[in-house]
């Protein structure tokens, strides 16, 4: 059986104290793993955000584990919890979070400026991934030049700065026409299947489930369902 990526066992969230405690996420256990794209499905509220936003190791879990590559890494301090997060997860957004002063060449290789990998010289690393997601034409564009589509291929080349096996999604496609999203997806399913990438999104989009794996549903901070999407129509 594969082993997963990563893993939440009985992982909650709260903020504030005593009374006025909200919990955000309560005993959620989730499994990651290589090759799937995940959606995590549920209501405005639900606590779909702060489920990825632990997972990715934004946030901290007010209880429970998280497990990355074979080990819990919720009790480590944030220094090494920044190493463990460059090391395994690249991140996409809804707002695309590009530099807008900055060709897409440039934010592509800023970040893996910043993610310190060893041995990678950043500009050229940027440009092969710019080329692999389909951008070896647009990379000196600066992002008000680029489609909606074309700048989440920027942040998709981003996020794989670093080569993560974990790529999470918060409403990537939200923004974005049909045709657009659904390129989206398919260059996402491509670094899935091809690539052996676990890819993790968040998402209202119901035109994103022909895509899935398995969908994980969230209400009132739990994790309800889990499905496996067995007649996926663009498989």
């Amino acid at each position: 059986m594969t082993r997963p990526l990563a893993s939440l066992v009985r992982v909650s969230k709260s903020y504030g104290q005593g009374d006025t405690a909200v919990a955000a996420l309560q005993e959620a256990d989730l499994d990651i793993f290589p090759g799937e794209i995940l959606l995590i499905e549920g209501p405005s509220g639900s606590g779909k955000t702060t489920l990825l936003s632990i997972l990715g190791l934004v946030l901290k879990a007010s209880a429970g584990e998280v497990w990355i590559d074979g080990r819990d890494v919720a009790p480590l301090p944030e220094r090494e919890l920044a190493s463990v997060r460059a090391a395994h997860f690249g991140f996409i957004f809804q707002g695309f979070n590009l530099f807008p002063a900055l060709t897409a060449l440039e934010n592509v290789a800023l970040a893996i400026r910043m993610k310190g990998t060893r041995g990678v010289k950043p500009v050229p690393e940027a440009r092969r991934l710019l080329t692999a997601v389909g951008l070896a034409d647009r990379m000196n564009y600066l992002p008000a030049n680029l489609s909606g589509g074309q700048k989440q291929r920027v942040a998709i080349a981003r996020a794989l700065g670093g080569d993560p096996p974990i790529i999470l999604g918060d409403e990537p496609t939200a923004a974005l026409d049909t045709r657009t999203a659904l390129g989206v997806m398919d260059l996402l399913r491509s670094l899935a299947r091809d690539q052996g990438r676990a890819v993790v999104v968040v998402t209202h989009d119901p035109r994103l489930e022909r895509y899935a794996d398995r969908v994980a549903r969230v209400e009132d901070g739990r994790v309800t369902s889990i499905d496996v999407m067995d007649d996926r129509t663009a498989a």
